[in-house]
């Protein structure tokens, strides 16, 4: 039976119905999840900026936030790509295709598209921290003309958790510069094996003050990824993070979220490295 939920496109409290088209592992903890709206006004009227989320409902279960990683041009389904970590996430993964769940959203902020526009732009993905930036991918490379070098940094564990592996080579013929690296190898590894920071302190420069970076991931890794920006010439109010908390209302009234004076959900999840900078650097906050 599907859940009986429906509403006005505008009402953040309420959830839309949406079916799940496809269900597909990406690594042995992570899965993709595509889903279409069971209203076709719905579907046409919904979009989304890269870097926004979404709130998942399962009835009887909860709710999650997920960030939204297809891309911004296709209007058939909506991506997620999801990490089992919890009672809804485990159930969504084992949910069959053609089950209905509750969607709502878009919500938060989005990455700074248009002040990349005639500048360089580097991208830097920890582990799953690269779903959120696939759409940024996209939007770059539907319009590659109107921005200079593009460099995207992909880091791991290990092999074994890169995401969207197939793609790498496509985000390249596309004008993408892919490098990637693993904390740990394994016996079918040939690739560069340390931290994101190592492969950013190599990056070869063109202009570094017209360049802008975008950093989603643990935030250990963020936090060394903007340190080295720095060093290497970018200014902080060039450089953009991704944060996460625990988002349960998704419009900063729960206060689940608090950031210092921030609310992840509503003035987040993507800030500009100067804005939280104080504040990032603070254990446990």
């Amino acid at each position: 039976m599907k859940p009986a939920m429906t509403a006005h496109p505008h009402n953040p409290w309420l959830a839309h119905s949406a079916r799940i088209s496809r269900i597909a592992v990406v690594t042995p903890d992570v899965f993709l999840c595509d889903l279409q709206f069971d209203d076709p006004l719905t579907a046409t009227e919904y979009s989304f900026a890269p870097g926004q989320f979404n709130m998942l409902y399962l009835p009887g279960l909860g709710e999650i936030a997920i960030s939204v990683s297809g891309d911004p041009g296709q209007r058939d389904a909506v991506c997620h790509t999801i990490r089992e970590s919890g009672n809804v996430t485990r159930a969504l993964a084992a949910l069959p295709t053609g089950s209905s769940i509750g969607l709502r959203g878009p919500f938060g902020s989005s990455w700074p598209i248009e002040e990349c526009v005639g500048r360089d732009v580097i991208l830097v993905a920890g582990g799953i921290g690269l779903a959120p930036l696939r759409p940024v991918i996209c939007d770059l490379l539907a319009h590659r003309d109107r921005y200079g070098e593009l460099n995207l940094i992909i880091g791991a564990r290990e092999p074994s958790g890169l995401l969207y592996e197939t793609e790498y080579d496509v985000w390249r013929d596309q004008g993408l510069n892919v490098h990637v690296t693993v904390d740990r190898a394994d016996s079918h590894w040939h690739g560069a094996i340390g931290m994101v920071t190592n492969v950013l302190d190599r990056l070869w420069l063109r202009h570094p003050e017209n360049t802008l970076m975008m950093t989603c991931g643990p935030e250990v890794m963020m936090w060394y990824s903007v340190q080295m920006a720095i060093r290497r010439g970018l200014s902080p109010e060039s450089l953009y993070v991704s944060l996460e908390r625990n988002m349960n209302c998704a419009i900063g009234l729960c206060g689940h979220c608090q950031f210092g004076p921030q609310f992840v959900c509503k003035d987040g999840p993507i800030f500009r490295y100067d804005r939280v900078a104080s504040i990032l650097k603070v254990d446990d906050l």
